[in-house]
């Protein structure tokens, strides 16, 4: 079904060789040397890199060719990018409005972000997308996406490559970047290629095929920071939303980006949608060099189920139906592990009804990778004349923009699909990120959309709150649901699948959202009582004293954990108020330990004296710095920083007083990217023996950025107890290193103003 080849391979004549073989052939050395340049990929990097070079393992600067926010991040991008000078927005750039599109808490706050983004559309030159209307991944392939361009986003599943598209999913400042006509500072990445062979049988949809692909690569980083390729003669066995729904889904894997060969299909595509000049093909030039192969048989593909707490945690839906005991008692066991800090039991073995069937209790089809017009016909024609029952099984539909919705109901689908008994709602994010369908406590919840991370759907297991997501395609989920929540498989059904050619009505977003590119107006932003300036960052001291306030052992730390999504989000807009929130399911005292660590570092500043607690620390180790001297808080993670984009995960832990992380390694480059951005110091340690109330002491930490060292040798002193580590740090780009120093990157502009 999926085989991994870690070694370098050659795509010649339609398939994959090794150098020795070319040599064979007769290909001339250079030619093989160079045949990195062979790849798709290449060839679009190539055009957006201003650099001068795009050799492999050297540094590209990359100019994108629009970029896309939604209204969780909008708001700190345009007030960080408009205090560091922005007067206007130089490449396209589209607001939506998907993922507090509710206006649930938080009194007007919601609602008044949404007036900013309006006014910042019409005072910048923007696109305007109000909610409801589309949910932000929907309407970038709608509107934005073209063969051979390249899109920044602000939310991580900025992806479009199967319309021949590399998008990339960063945190806020990368987007501040490009507005101030800045570049995006990458190391030319290395290219996996994903070789699709064969075609999927009925009843495995989009959503099987991601999850077979996430749990063969993630646990060892197989495409990590990496760029996936979709190559094969299976491509074109593949409708388009198909292809848009594992492509989106590439995001769990922690690649970089994606991007996929193109044909007739998605030529039809920009011809339905009204822009057919967007359309051309790519494809690999006749020798093509990749850094490894994942080898994808469509064929041999069978429904998949991803089990709490993670897309990778994929286990075949057929077998999970055979034998759910076994399976759920060691999911049960891992996720009781993992929540071992929280008063709270997680159960699934309660979910086996006597007659050994697993009972779900709520089943949801939404999103930028649920949504889609296939899917959701297909569902419609599943459930067509059944019916989910009136027992606690709930099933809710939300078509990912109003033109689908449209041509849904146009088609009979949503009049089936309520007919059923399912709930059919507007554009909207909230079941990927928990402001929506928040299960019940103890509900095991069955979802095609893109994560299942702990608490991710909106419970809270720190009060005693739990239930759970496993992520399936829709298919099985329709499935699902004529059972009356019975755990059902797809493929066991015999269903008409034809879904008929989907018909796109422009003038739906033509008479609602507003465009304003290229055309920015003299007015004013429009300011509700919680947009809040960013608050004063200071620059890096020559010296610096660290003190651990957070220690989380887990195998993965997801952004979620470091600030939780869900009602949260309402408070985006107000730094200190958002910052609040941060750990506070995965370490409660986490907040009130940083704003004690901040407050005494406020003492120093005033009084220009060490407080007693950290001069104690350095007398017992013997230290006397010289230059000056600074007090933060730091955080311990294994590996932090998988999943969302969100640069709040790192800004939340700034405004505390946060100078750092330390890890084992980090998740995504976009976290790690983050942590800079915001001044942070994205240390490595392969000592993960810290504890609460560490203090570390980094000597001469400012002139060690400064001049590019990758280590730096520190004092760990808790008590009376003293000793020496290295913390190690990759590599950074000369901008990198003036904006840690700088304190963040709003202070880096305006030391250049």
């Amino acid at each position: 079904m999926i085989n991994l080849i870690s070694s370098k391979k050659y795509l010649y004549k339609g398939k994959f060789v090794d150098g020795d073989y070319l040599a064979s052939q007769g290909v001339d050395g250079k030619i093989i040397d160079n045949a990195y340049k062979g790849t798709i990929a290449y060839g679009i990097l190539e055009k957006h890199n201003i650099s001068g070079t795009t050799e492999k393992g050297k540094g590209l600067q990359i100019k994108f060719d629009a970029m896309a926010s939604h209204d969780i991040t909008y708001v700190g991008i345009i007030q960080t990018a408009k205090a560091s000078g922005l007067e206007k927005f130089p490449i396209p750039y589209v607001l939506t409005n998907c993922h507090n599109s509710l206006c649930a808490v938080g009194g007007t706050i919601n609602e008044d972000d949404h007036v900013f983004g309006l006014s910042a559309a019409k005072k910048y030159g923007g696109i305007f997308v109000p909610p409801h209307q589309a949910v932000i991944h929907t309407f970038m392939r709608e509107n934005m996406s073209g063969c051979g361009k390249m899109i920044l986003g602000s939310d991580s599943h900025t992806r479009y490559g199967a319309l021949g598209t590399i998008a990339v999913g960063e945190g806020g400042p990368e987007l501040v970047k490009q507005l101030l006509c800045r570049t995006y500072d990458i190391n030319y990445p290395d290219v996996i290629a994903i070789n699709l062979t064969g075609k999927p049988r009925r009843g495995v949809g989009p959503q099987d095929v991601a999850l077979s692909i996430i749990g063969a690569v993630f646990k060892q980083g197989f495409v990590k920071n990496k760029i996936m390729e979709f190559v094969g003669d299976g491509i074109a066995n593949l409708p388009i939303e198909y292809r848009n729904g594992i492509d989106v889904m590439t995001t769990e894997t922690t690649c970089l980006s994606s991007i996929w060969k193109t044909d007739e299909i998605v030529k039809n595509y920009y011809i339905e949608h009204g822009r057919p000049n967007d359309y051309k093909e790519l494809n690999p030039a006749e020798i093509a060099m990749y850094d490894g192969v994942v080898e994808v048989d469509l064929s041999k593909i069978e429904p998949q189920i991803a089990l709490p707490f993670h897309p990778s945690n994929v286990y075949n839906l057929q077998d999970v139906i055979a034998n759910p005991k076994d399976i759920f008692a060691k999911v049960e066991a891992e996720g009781n592990k993992l929540l071992s800090a929280n008063k709270v039991k997680f159960n699934l073995l309660d979910k086996i009804t006597k007659d050994g069937k697993v009972q779900v209790q709520q089943g949801i089809i939404a999103g930028c990778a649920g949504g889609t017009y296939d899917n959701i016909f297909e569902a419609s024609s599943i459930i067509d004349g059944k019916y989910i029952g009136k027992n606690e099984f709930t099933l809710s539909v939300y078509p990912s923009s109003q033109p689908i919705y449209y041509d849904l109901m146009n088609k009979g689908a949503i009049s089936k699909l309520v007919k059923a008994g399912a709930n059919i709602k507007t554009s909207f994010c909230g079941p990927c990120f928990g402001a929506g369908d928040v299960p019940a406590n103890n509900a095991l919840s069955i979802r095609h959309t893109t994560r299942n991370f702990e608490s991710r759907e909106g419970s809270k297991p720190a009060n005693g709150q739990i239930s759970s997501v496993a992520l399936m395609d829709a298919r099985s989920i329709a499935a699902t649901a004529m059972n009356g929540g019975i755990l059902t498989s797809a493929m066991d059904l015999d269903y008409d699948n034809t879904i008929p050619k989907f018909s796109y009505d422009s003038s739906i977003y033509e008479n609602r959202c507003y465009n304003g590119i290229k055309k920015p107006i003299n007015q004013e932003l429009v300011y509700g009582p919680n947009i809040k300036d960013w608050p004063e960052v200071i620059h890096l001291t020559d010296n610096i004293l660290l003190k651990m306030t957070a220690v989380i052992n887990d195998p993965v730390t997801t952004t979620d954990e470091l600030i939780p999504s869900g009602e949260t989000s309402s408070y985006r807009s107000n730094p200190l108020k958002l910052a609040e929130f941060a750990l506070s399911r995965k370490v409660p005292d986490y907040v009130p330990r940083a704003k004690a660590v901040y407050s005494e570092e406020l003492a120093r500043r005033e009084n220009d004296i060490l407080p007693k607690e950290y001069e104690d620390a350095l007398k017992v180790a013997g230290i006397k710095p010289q230059g000056s001297v600074s007090i933060a808080s730091v955080i311990y993670a294994t590996k932090p920083g998988d999943g969302s984009a969100r640069e709040q995960a790192a800004s939340c832990q700034r405004v505390l007083g946060g100078a750092g992380n330390i890890a084992r390694e980090y998740a995504t480059k976009r976290y790690r990217s983050n942590l800079i951005n915001w001044g942070m110091i994205p240390f490595i340690s392969e000592n993960d023996n810290f504890q609460v109330d560490d203090i570390l002491y980094v000597p001469n930490v400012k002139a060690g950025i400064e001049s590019g060292a990758t280590e730096f040798k520190a004092v760990v002193i808790n008590g009376k107890n003293v000793r020496e580590i290295t913390l190690k740090l990759d590599s950074l780009t000369d901008t990198e290193k003036d904006i840690i120093v700088s304190g963040c990157l709003m202070n880096y502009y305006k030391d250049r103003k």
